[in-house]
């Protein structure tokens, strides 16, 4: 009896570290200290010195069950930038700026290929971001996992000035919030959307016109990462006052957190066209409405707090980024929470 014939292929993690390497590179950032395969990775501060109080922020995700259809339409090179963003797109809602991103891959079977698949959307979402891929982990797990399933988990650092920390605390009534676009489902609420639809192959590849694609490629689209647009905001000259990533929880869980106590969110449902696959699910569903939006993003991935005055500023900042932003609401005096009317 060998670790071979109990399940576990060292030679295949050999392999997965050597085909991952080229995507790995092209992450690097002049910080960065050593190369891969080390135990651990080494990241320099020296850059960050001449800030007055060099604060780190950090952010810890997974995929969730969306992985479920990347196995089911065999598609693995896109979940990675699901799992970069999960992450980062925290960091970026407080205000900092992502420096490194390490990842964690368990498998029932270490398919080499797949395994660099995986970790070229993970690339892909660091260079999205601009954090540096610096470390991570493959194990292989026989009898936990199925052979052909894996679960995929990150976690991401970066920084920020102290006095530039997005907190909600100065929020007030008055207040205008800026909506920005999501990409669909992004990577929250799959449990729900596996109770919709039928999992199989000729569900998933069937083209619906009101989604312009098929219904898995309209699911399986990777989360936007907001990074490079909320630097845009800052570099325009806007304070955001307040930052709320919709994910898990959808607007009820969410916007709340970024709020404080006297301030009431309210946010107006036709200030944008919500997207076809959010309409689709709540019909093939039949989801009460305020289910929908205590689960989904609803087509807002990110909702930001700014003064009346630099709502115009704010919006060309997000267009200038790529990005498309709605004035979807308010802030009013009130309990803390949020109204979606």
């Amino acid at each position: 009896m060998d670790y071979k014939k109990a399940g576990v292929d060292i030679e295949a993690g050999y392999k997965s570290v050597e085909l991952m390497k080229e995507h790995v590179k092209k992450t690097m950032r002049k910080e960065v200290l050593g190369g891969i395969g080390g135990f651990s990775g080494a990241f320099s501060m020296d850059a960050f010195k001449n800030m007055e109080h060099p604060t780190l922020v950090s952010g810890t995700d997974g995929v969730g069950t969306k992985l479920k259809l990347a196995f089911l339409l065999d598609k693995h090179d896109t979940v990675g930038i699901d799992c970069v963003a999960m992450c980062v797109n925290d960091i970026a809602c407080a205000g900092g700026e992502p420096l490194f991103f390490l990842d964690y891959i368990a498998c029932g079977k270490n398919y080499p290929e797949k395994i660099a698949t995986i970790v070229s959307g993970v690339a892909e979402g660091c260079l999205q971001s601009g954090a540096a891929l610096i470390g991570g982990e493959t194990a292989e797990m026989p009898g936990f996992y199925p052979e052909d399933e894996y679960d995929l988990a990150g976690f991401a650092v970066g920084v920020v000035d102290q006095k530039d920390l997005i907190t909600g605390a100065d929020i007030k009534a008055g207040d205008v919030l800026v909506g920005i676009a999501s990409s669909g489902v992004h990577s929250n609420g799959f449990s729900l959307v596996r109770s919709v639809f039928s999992m199989d192959q000729e569900t998933l590849n069937t083209y619906h016109e009101e989604l312009g694609k098929t219904l898995g490629e309209a699911l399986i689209a990777p989360t936007k990462i907001y990074v490079k647009t909320m630097k845009s905001i800052k570099e325009a000259g806007v304070t955001v006052k307040g930052c709320s990533h919709i994910t898990g929880g959808g607007f009820y869980e969410n916007v709340p957190r970024m709020l404080p106590e006297g301030a009431h969110a309210v946010i107006r449902k036709d200030s944008y066209e919500v997207p076809a696959i959010f309409r689709m699910l709540a019909r093939e569903g039949q989801i009460e409405e305020h289910m929908m939006y205590n689960t989904f993003n609803m087509g807002i991935g990110l909702v930001l707090a700014v003064d009346a005055a630099d709502v115009e500023k704010t919006m060309e900042a997000v267009k200038a980024a790529g990005e498309t932003p709605y004035v979807i609401g308010e802030i009013r005096e009130g309990e803390k929470g949020v109204t979606v009317c």
